[in-house]
């Protein structure tokens, strides 16, 4: 997606004030890096959607029948340890992280990282920018991330075992997953999760 970035800093926005922001502006997305730099994000189009949202719903009903954790959209927001608020397209977090929090923290962006985020490539997309996002998720506690690109049909797999932690101006590693291979499984982060590609055709 087209995106503006906004440098806030003059602006001295506390955490209140920025999630106010966010709230009180729905119709647009909203991100933070760890400079406070405001992310403004443009809608996807309906392709980009409809895979957002089926990605979203079938790691949902997996959840359902696991009771494992929680999951969120594109408009739930996380505080990173590094200072930034990111939103993944969908992110899952365990329940035990989430159920011990204040419930106060609970009705804003939560001081945690997912445990597993998908972020999707739409053709506005550059894929560099998408992989220090990734790169931004697993430096700050993501436990698996999958970057899916639909239009070449192929899946980056963002694991710290692959030594993911980027150094400075380094790209992070990844692994690569065709749609050939029919499916992909979320293994120890999400026990018994298979993404099906079939489901997309």
């Amino acid at each position: 997606m087209e995106t503006l970035v906004v440098n806030t800093e003059s602006a001295n926005l506390t955490e209140e004030q920025f999630f106010q922001l966010c709230i009180q502006n729905k119709e647009i997305s909203f991100e933070r890096d760890k400079n406070k730099n405001i992310i403004i994000m443009s809608p996807v189009g309906f392709l980009s959607s409809w895979y957002e949202g089926r990605l979203f719903r079938m790691l949902d009903q997996w959840n359902e029948q696991t009771n494992l954790g929680y999951v969120t959209g594109a408009s739930g927001g996380y505080n990173l340890p590094n200072g930034a608020m990111r939103a993944a397209d969908v992110a899952w977090i365990r329940k035990e992280r989430i159920d011990k929090l204040p419930e106060n923290e609970k009705m804003k962006f939560p001081n945690l990282c997912p445990d597993f985020v998908i972020e999707l490539k739409s053709k506005s997309d550059s894929i560099k920018t998408l992989k220090e996002k990734m790169a931004e998720w697993m430096n700050n506690g993501c436990r698996l991330g999958w970057l899916i690109d639909f239009e070449n049909k192929r899946v980056y797999v963002f694991n710290p075992t692959l030594d993911t932690l980027a150094k400075e101006g380094n790209e992070p590693e990844f692994s690569i997953t065709e749609f050939s291979q029919k499916s992909i499984s979320g293994g120890n982060v999400l026990p018994g999760f298979e993404l099906d590609f079939t489901q997309f055709d």
